[in-house]
């Protein structure tokens, strides 16, 4: 499935948190991510490659939704608060601890019960090379599971002034598992900024 992009002539829009140029859009953006409408609007083509591909809702999808998510924090209010903590939480658990997705999804399920007691976390001013922009323009299922891996890799760093944080949360939860570890891309390692150069409000 390709997604065809638009940022090359025309009114152009940046969107506020990730920086990408797209074409405006007429159509409403997310109601709290810090997503331009032209931004989100290529991620539901990015969520809709995934789902009509079953091998990348399952090795990439949870890392593609908290990527994004975690991408574009917004301003500070209740939902954001909350979206930053579960989708950091999402990629310290795939990323750092290498967990299955679906038990991801479980104890991020799990993070609403605490979610009153949260604060926020002030966004880093980078947020990462790459973007949706970088998965939107994958020529192949194999490309585009590589540039998920990429860029969430890309943002879990970005945020690393909180990665104590998220692994105190994690911590006090009580969470216990056996890790089964998500094997990692071949070609993730190593692929720099100079690489890159080269080459309705549901989130998930």
């Amino acid at each position: 499935m390709q997604i065809q992009i638009t940022n090359t002539s025309g009114n152009l829009e940046r969107c506020p948190d990730c920086g990408i140029q797209l074409q405006v859009q007429t159509s409403p953006s997310h109601p709290y991510l810090g997503a331009s409408a032209s931004c989100w609007a290529l991620y539901t083509e990015v969520l809709a490659r995934e789902y009509s591909v079953p091998a990348l809702m399952s090795s990439v999808h949870r890392l593609t939704v908290d990527a994004y998510c975690a991408q574009h924090p917004g301003k500070a209010e209740r939902r954001t608060i909350q979206s930053v903590w579960i989708h950091l939480t999402g990629l310290y658990l795939t990323i750092e601890l290498g967990l299955a997705h679906d038990f991801a999804r479980r104890v991020i399920g799990a993070l609403t019960g605490v979610a009153g007691g949260l604060t926020w976390l002030t966004p880093p001013s980078y947020l990462g090379d790459f973007t949706v922009i970088d998965v939107a323009s994958a020529k192949s299922d194999a490309e585009h599971e590589e540039l998920v891996r990429l860029w969430a890799h890309g943002v879990w760093n970005a945020w690393k002034t909180h990665h104590a944080e998220i692994i105190s949360l994690v911590s006090r939860l009580g969470i216990c598992p056996s890790p089964r570890r998500i094997s990692p891309n071949r070609n993730t390692q190593g692929r720099d900024h100079s690489q890159r150069e080269s080459s309705n409000s549901r989130i998930e």
